[in-house]
């Protein structure tokens, strides 16, 4: 339906900051968006319930009492406004799926089409498991999926037919008077940096244990963590794990950090090193681009379509530290490589990676879902 400015009327529900993670900061970016706000009527509401990322997956009263108000206001706005698309950005597996699922059910009890926005993966784990083994059929049934990258597709082609599927990479706002002139040509010790919350799955103690097999091999660095504690490593277990490695002159945990003090960060290190095991995209990888830091990485989810080995990058085996520590040695080795690489890191940041580009390619997205 449209409304009296004859702009379709679309519901967006996602989970909105806080906390902040790859999904609520491009959930932000949509509703933020003046292209995607000028060209639809768009209303938009959290599906999120927790308030910080030590809090998601524990169980209380206040979350689900929050999520029983996002269901009524859902409920409310498609009974009122005859909206003509729900847009919902969900998990596709475990227990965050069973908390999205009805979210997805509701919209398609008023006949309305579906377009899903995937910033996620593991559903393949959960296929032949009840209750999702029919579950997820009735959440994806009929209903458009946006993937980040076509690596993703796997992951869910049991469930969802490749005609059904779009594909949208993230992407950043580049600030084109942004100069990286003020990073130190050439540190005396190298920086490397890590920028992500803390997780097992991001590489956290695989990174731990190559920069030990770097230390013992005689080479000096520095490596800066940046970013939340979570329920699985807060300050106190990242400091032991630190100290069993005897780390402590050589690797730092500066918490999570925002604005001109993240900024510094990035200006200050030589190597930006993200070697995550489970992983949509990394947006992250995305912001060190912009400031031409070479990228130590994975081939994990979408992360191929973003750094080339060899290129702009270094992939290494995934959940493997003596094939990162091989991969930072490369680039501590090679001041010139590093520079290079970083130089065609922003080249391709500029040509496909734009803020620009993603909100216009989602635009698109929702245009063929409404006129499916």
């Amino acid at each position: 339906m449209k409304n009296k400015d004859g702009k379709i009327r679309i519901l967006f529900v996602a989970p909105f900051p806080p906390p902040i993670h790859g999904a609520s900061a491009m959930s932000q970016i949509i509703k933020d968006s003046k292209l995607i706000n000028n060209e639809y009527d768009c209303f938009y509401v959290t599906n999120s319930s927790a308030n910080s990322l030590t809090n998601i997956g524990k169980f209380s009263i206040v979350k689900v009492w929050s999520l029983i108000k996002s269901f009524a206001t859902i409920f409310w706005i498609l009974l009122t406004k005859r909206v003509s698309l729900c847009y919902l950005a969900i998990t596709c597996g475990g227990p965050g799926f069973l908390k999205d699922a009805p979210f997805v059910l509701l919209c398609k009890l008023f006949c309305r089409k579906i377009v899903i926005h995937q910033h996620n993966k593991g559903m393949a784990n959960y296929v032949n498991k009840l209750p999702y083994k029919w579950l997820l059929p009735m959440v994806y049934k009929n209903a458009k999926v946006i993937l980040l990258s076509w690596h993703l597709y796997p992951d869910i082609e049991k469930i969802v037919p490749k005609e059904n599927v779009m594909i949208c990479p993230n992407g950043i706002k580049v600030d084109d008077s942004m100069s990286v002139e003020a990073r130190k040509n050439e540190n005396r010790v190298p920086h490397l940096l890590f920028l992500s919350n803390l997780l097992e799955s991001k590489g956290v103690f695989v990174l731990l244990d190559a920069l030990k097999i770097l230390a013992n091999k005689g080479l000096t660095f520095y490596c800066d963590f940046v970013g939340g504690e979570t329920k699985e490593i807060d300050s106190d277990k990242f400091t032991l794990e630190v100290s069993h490695r005897d780390l402590g002159r050589c690797v730092m945990y500066h918490g999570r950090k925002y604005g001109k003090e993240k900024e510094q960060f990035f200006i200050d290190a030589d190597i930006f090193v993200f070697p995550t095991y489970k992983e949509a995209f990394g947006l992250v990888n995305l912001e060190a681009m912009q400031y031409q830091l070479p990228i130590v990485t994975t081939n994990e989810g979408g992360i191929p379509d973003v750094v080339q080995d060899g290129v702009n990058g270094v992939i290494c085996e995934r959940n493997n530290a003596e094939s990162l520590a091989v991969a930072i040695e490369r680039l501590l080795l090679n001041p010139e490589l590093r520079r290079q690489m970083g130089q065609n890191g922003l080249e391709i940041l500029n040509q496909k990676f734009t803020l620009d580009k993603f909100e216009s390619n989602l635009c698109q997205c929702l245009f063929k879902a409404t006129e499916c």
